[in-house]
This record gives C-alpha cells, structure tokens and sequence, in this order.
C-alpha cells in the first residue's frame, strides 16, 4: 500500500474593513500565516488571528449576518468599537490555499457586509456582519436616534401618539 499520498485543503480568509466615512484608513487582514504579510488584490494584509462564520442564504434570497470571532482582548475590543461606531464595510474572501505559496490561491467565495455589532465574553468577541443586500433584516443603512435625526427626544416613556 502506498502511504506517500496525502491530501491536503487549507483554508484561510482576507478580510478588508472600509469606513464608510473619509478620514480613516482601510484595514487589511488575513487568518492563515502566522506573525507574516500577505500581498493579496495589490495590499498587504497582516495577520490577524479571526474566525469568520455564519454565511446563508435561503431561497428568498435573504441573507443572515455573518460573524468575526476575535480574541478578547483591549486591542481587539477597541478595534471592534470603532468598526461598529463608524458603521464600516467588511469585505471577506474566503480562500483554498497552498500553504507553501502564498501567491497560490483559489477564491471560493466572497461576502460583503456592514458592522452592525458586537459582543463579548470572557474569551472572545465576536462582530456581527450584516448583509448589504438585506435592507430590512440589516437595517441598512443603519441609523441611530439622536436630536440631530430626530429632534428633541422624550424623556418619558409615556408618549402617545394622537
């Protein structure tokens, strides 16, 4: 029998974060090599130790939000703060690698979402994508209520409507 056949899939992920505002940065990040840069779609992406999961779609064509799992840590959760503060746009490839050459990729799949949450435990935080194609689950484009949106808001919650 011979024992020298190996088969071998690795998969790894590009993620790109984009604010939807002028000022700030792209961030480019990938979870396969470890403390190395990546050159993928002309920029360099660092290592970034992420979980990316969650992607479906129904027949109807709508999406569920997708989620970064991330370390807890204060970096992270000041990096996550300012994602979901600014609303800011992740562009995730999903990709069959050879861990051998970096330059050796195959795209399997592609999604985009908006930063739309997140939560934290003790171990871990996890940013929730959500779809941008999905305008009623995602609430895009996401607002919140201030006195500049709204105009002067109630202090009670007694307020009716006549």
């Amino acid at each position: 029998m011979d024992t020298s056949f190996k088969t071998e899939i690795a998969l790894g992920h590009m993620l790109t974060a984009k604010p939807r505002t002028d000022g700030a940065s792209p961030l480019y990040f990938q979870n396969f090599w470890i403390n190395e840069n990546v050159a993928y779609n002309g920029n360099t992406h660092g290592f970034l130790p992420f979980g990316f999961s969650g992607v479906t779609v129904n027949r109807s064509g709508d999406n569920q939000s997708t989620q970064l799992a991330l370390p807890n840590n204060s970096l992270s959760r000041s990096w996550a703060s300012t994602l979901v503060d600014g609303s800011w746009v992740v562009l995730v490839d999903m990709l069959m690698l050879n861990p051998d050459n970096k330059a050796d990729y195959r795209v399997l799949s592609s999604y985009a979402g908006q930063v739309a949450g997140a939560i934290w435990s003790d171990a871990e935080l996890r940013l929730e994508i959500s779809s941008v194609i999905d305008a009623v689950g995602g609430d895009v484009p996401r607002r919140r209520i201030t006195e500049d949106v709204f105009g002067p808001l109630p202090t009670t919650a007694q307020v009716r409507l006549s």
